[in-house]
């Protein structure tokens, strides 16, 4: 990143304080205290213990831009229950009844939400006693009666400690059973878009296919030396399910001002009720699962940690005893360094503690007092109204700045590629979260260069479908088996006559999505870059979770501590 590539938008905060930089620096001499794992869960695709018992608390990715096709708006969105088989019948994969579903928003950097969406949901049967069937016959409409078994949905906003009802009767959209079941389901994707009264944005819930791409084969030893077998998108042909709103920029920022405080932190949770003495689960809500920057838990924490990160908050992120040097000094350049003889970047890394635990701003600074990263981009403390200083908060979460407007031609790597609109300024759907954190871990972000001999990352660039031009943006589920689906499950969903239209210039319909953007781009959702110039050294999906590790580590180790 270089100075001459800040965008434009408020002015720069005071320095910050001395007594912040004293304090971070108290606590690398600090000792550490310990969390007990209790019920928390983990986020991300199931790598904690206790979250691979309950998939429907399980948040996997969590993502935040600036609506390409309506960009006065910004799209919050969030998947849940990972690796869904799409023939998972015959009760396939419904939300939890008794768990309240949350993406939350602090825009003015003391980690506490001050925007708030809730979703809740109630089960609904048609006939309970006479079948078993998810639906009885073909379902043209959200409506049907042949949608034996459906969902609908509370959404409240609570904005400050004000709670608002946007939405009392949503229907979500079931699982895809099928082609026979359901023939037309994009017309189903449409319909379950909600306008949300008094001109407050669209809703949506339901079920769509992973956004999420990368490699995760790298688990089997970082592919026993062989990196040729990288390349291969894990998590092709699984869905999710999707909670997302659409809302005009006023409604997010600090006192209702955009312009003046466009900066918010990003990151969504699940909470369960708590079991009371009797284990009746009737107690208070309890979190039991967060996520804000991608593969943070699913990586890096130990083992015996994970379960206890998930219960934390973001504003007891910087309360927590830490070991600070797994972010100022990682194991993972040293690592790349000793297997592919690429010199690791000097330490201190204050880039890193920029990019996931302040944001980046001129005045962000390093616990030495340093700033690595001397461009205003997206950190709170640039808010007109938001905290500076000592009373600014470090916490891990997503962080987007709204005066960033959409970029006509996305390009995969974001900010990396001087795409401003891109991760880690927030996350679009198409942005190759993978590969950036690679680029960064080696450096890229404090040189302004990238690496040219990691540049492909792991190989996978892009989804295997298509993203939508228009809310929600999220492809259409898959319908055939992971394993039966020819080419990693493309040939999924028939092609539907009555596909959502695309916006102007935006596509062309395609199979097994509304619409297909042309060039290679996903519109609304970031793009994919020419890469195929670039040499790989393919060992990015670790390496994003081990880069992390420096802003999870510095979180967790400020809190927990190993016996």
């Amino acid at each position: 990143m270089n100075s001459d590539s800040s965008p434009k938008g408020p002015s720069s905060a005071p320095p910050r304080q001395r007594r912040l930089t004293s304090v971070l620096l108290a606590m690398l001499l600090g000792t550490t205290a310990l969390i007990l794992p209790g019920v928390g869960s983990a986020s991300s695709h199931r790598e904690a213990p206790l979250i691979a018992g309950d998939p429907r608390a399980d948040n996997t990715d969590t993502y935040a831009f600036v609506s390409p096709d309506k960009p006065d708006t910004v799209t919050l969105l969030a998947n849940w229950i990972p690796f869904q088989e799409p023939n998972g019948g015959p009760n396939f994969y419904p939300f939890a009844e008794d768990a309240r579903y949350n993406i939350l928003v602090d825009n003015v950097g003391d980690a506490k939400p001050h925007v708030q969406y809730t979703w809740t949901f109630k089960n609904n049967y048609r006939d309970d006693s006479g079948q078993f069937l998810y639906n009885t016959g073909p379902v043209k409409s959200l409506t049907d009666k042949n949608l034996n078994f459906f969902q609908t949905y509370k959404l409240t906003v609570t904005t400050d400690g004000e709670t608002e009802t946007l939405v009392d009767d949503g229907i979500v959209a079931p699982s895809h059973t099928g082609k026979a079941s359901m023939p037309d389901y994009a017309k189903l994707r449409r319909e379950a878009v909600k306008k949300i009264e008094g001109n407050k944005g669209l809703a949506f819930a339901g079920q769509a296919d992973d956004s999420f791409f990368l490699d995760l084969r790298v688990f089997d030893l970082l592919y026993g030396t062989d990196l040729k077998s990288s390349g291969q998108d894990t998590l092709t042909g699984y869905n999710v399910n999707t909670l997302a709103v659409q809302v005009p920029k006023d409604l997010l920022a600090a006192k209702g001002d955009s312009k003046g405080n466009p900066v918010i932190g990003v990151w969504s949770t699940t909470e369960r009720k708590s079991a009371d003495v009797n284990g009746s689960g009737s107690g208070e809500f309890t979190q039991v699962s967060r996520l804000g920057n991608p593969l943070v838990n699913e990586v890096v924490v130990p083992v015996k940690l994970k379960d206890a990160f998930n219960g934390l908050t973001p504003d007891k992120d910087a309360t927590v005893a830490p070991v600070v040097e797994k972010v100022l000094d990682p194991i993972v350049p040293k690592l790349i360094e000793s297997i592919y003889k690429l010199p690791a970047p000097a330490t201190p890394r204050n880039d890193l503690f920029e990019i996931f635990l302040t944001g980046i701003c001129k005045e962000c600074a390093g616990p030495d007092g340093n700033v690595a990263l001397p461009i205003d981009l997206n950190s709170q403390m640039l808010n007109k109204d938001g905290r500076k200083g000592a009373e600014f908060q470090p916490s891990e979460m997503l962080r987007l700045n709204m005066s960033i407007p959409p970029t006509a031609n996305p390009n995969r790597l974001g900010v990396l590629a001087k795409d401003l609109a891109g991760f880690p300024n927030g996350r679009r759907l198409t942005d190759d979260v993978v590969d950036i954190a690679l680029q960064a871990v080696e450096g890229a972000a404090q040189t302004g260069e990238l690496v040219e001999a990691l540049a492909a990352g792991d190989g996978v660039n892009q989804n295997e479908l298509p993203f939508g031009s228009s809310f929600p943006y999220v492809a259409l589920p898959h319908s055939a088996d992971v394993n039966r689906a020819a080419g990693g499950g493309t040939t999924n969903i028939a092609a539907s006559s009555s596909a959502a239209p695309a916006a102007p210039g935006a596509g062309t319909e395609v199979a097994g999505n509304s619409t297909a953007p042309t060039g290679g781009v996903g519109a609304g959702a970031g793009g994919t870059s020419d890469s195929d110039s670039m040499p790989i050294v393919p060992i990015s999906a670790v390496v994003i979770g081990l880069l992390m590790a420096g802003s999870v580590t510095y979180l967790l180790t400020r809190k927990i501590s190993t016996d």
